[in-house]
């Protein structure tokens, strides 16, 4: 196990063991409102995610929990400014798949995501989904592999960007499918739909919830998803991995606070979160974003985004991927 990976499940494993006078200080949190910045623009499955845990917590610790909104390079300028950010508890970060990415993607950053920070809580893993233009030829995964190969570099797959989970779902499926497919990047998935649905690319990655609607009235055929099971939200639509044995491509976010964060502030929002992972209507609303629950300790999931970093890490270097 590699230092920066050590120091962080230390980190996450501080806040299973809190004294109870420890405990006792910590009752006044939160005294005031709590900021949860988000590395991208409002309506995304990161900021919808913020959004709705942000509502239960301002409803349940009675205090307000804000969402700020500071997107740009790929989330880095959210997490900098929060592994900056005094270490008190009023400063979270919605973290997501594409901070563990950016730790192999950009050589110089100006913080270390694992040293930096310090997991709070797990909040849902959720799933991409391959969806095709209605008109291509492809109707099915296995369609799709097989005129991939037939036709070598004549599929185009929109991507939402280099090194984004968008992009690098589907350069692991081309890896592990064997199918030949022209990847044309975007700055993100908004401008990349209208091309999809025109008809200017055929294929793309793109998370469930950005395509739920589009998908019933028609306008975009889900061909399979990425998660090793089927989605609430796409019960008919088969994962990709029920035809490419060992394909997965599971997104997550979570609460991290910036490193020192007091183990019992953090151990107050774990529960809290975890409350509300298992209330039913709560989880409800993470079903319709194609989202499943993923409640644990700070711990576990300090070991869930230390694998997660170090496996991701090894696919980029191998592909020479670089962020932008």
């Amino acid at each position: 196990m590699n230092l920066r990976r050590r120091h962080f499940l230390q980190l996450a494993a501080a806040a299973a063991a809190l004294p109870a006078a420890t405990l006792a200080r910590a009752q006044t949190y939160p005294a005031r409102p709590v900021r949860i910045v988000v590395g991208y623009a409002p309506g995304g499955v990161t900021d919808i995610a913020a959004r709705l845990i942000g509502e239960w917590l301002s409803t349940h610790l009675g205090q307000s929990f804000v969402i700020e909104n500071r997107p740009g390079a790929s989330s880095n300028i959210a997490t900098g400014a929060v592994a900056r950010a005094s270490p008190d508890g009023y400063t979270l970060l919605l973290a997501s798949t594409s901070n563990a990415f950016n730790a192999a993607l950009y050589d110089k950053l100006e913080f270390n995501f694992i040293r930096d920070t310090a997991p709070v809580a797990g909040i849902a893993h959720d799933a991409f989904v391959l969806v095709a233009n209605p008109s291509f030829g492809a109707t099915t995964v296995p369609e799709l592999i097989a005129y991939g190969k037939a036709n070598p570099g004549k599929v185009n797959m929109a991507s939402s960007g280099p090194g984004s989970a968008s992009a690098l779902y589907g350069e692991l499926f081309k890896v592990m499918a064997g199918a030949d497919l022209l990847t044309v990047h975007y700055r993100s998935v908004g401008p990349a739909l209208p091309d999809l649905m025109s008809g200017r690319v055929d294929v793309m990655f793109t998370p469930v919830a950005s395509i739920v609607g589009y998908a019933q009235s028609g306008k975009l055929r889900p061909l399979g998803v990425t998660t090793a099971q089927r989605v609430d939200a796409l019960p008919d639509v088969p994962a990709i991995g029920e035809f490419v044995p060992g394909y997965e491509g599971t997104g997550w976010v979570g609460l991290v606070a910036p490193a020192k964060t007091p183990p019992e502030i953090i151990a107050i929002l774990n529960k809290e979160v975890n409350t509300a992972l298992a209330d039913p209507t709560f989880k409800r609303r993470l079903a319709e974003l194609g989202a499943q629950p993923s409640p644990g300790s700070p711990a576990a999931f300090g070991a869930f985004i230390a694998e997660f970093t170090e496996r991701w890490g090894k696919v980029i270097r191998t592909a020479g991927i670089k962020g932008e």
